[in-house]
């Protein structure tokens, strides 16, 4: 069973989105911000993390920089969610070191899709 890490502020938002993922048999783990993403990344070492990019106390894009700096939690994949579709914030992401990005509301089946393509790369 994969473990995902998601780094996501908004309690409805949270509460759904680990739902969902652990109906399709994922063990999802939480953290409410960038900083306690990045601290439960190197703890946990989840198998890929969504991050939330508009986080409070460290934004997902600097959390998503640290992640990839640090060479015990590098090759984690990070999926970028955000509420901004805009082109510009997909290029800022995936600039940040993110390998994928998702916008929000989230299509569950387009995640799914994308969470075991990276996960299957990554073994």
């Amino acid at each position: 069973m994969a473990r995902i890490l998601l780094v996501e502020d908004n309690e409805m938002n949270r509460d759904m989105l680990s739902r969902r993922l652990s109906r399709r048999g994922f063990e999802v783990l939480i953290a409410e911000n960038g900083k306690l993403g990045v601290e439960l990344t190197v703890s946990e070492k989840p198998d890929l993390v969504l991050m939330d990019m508009s986080l409070p106390v460290m934004d997902g894009w600097e959390a998503t920089r640290r992640i990839k700096a640090d060479p015990a939690t590098s090759a984690i994949p990070v999926i970028a969610l955000s509420a901004h579709a805009m082109t510009s914030d997909r290029q800022m992401a995936l600039e940040a070191g993110c390998d994928d990005y998702d916008s929000k509301p989230v299509d569950l089946s387009r995640l799914v899709q994308k969470i075991e393509h990276l996960l299957a790369e990554n073994r």
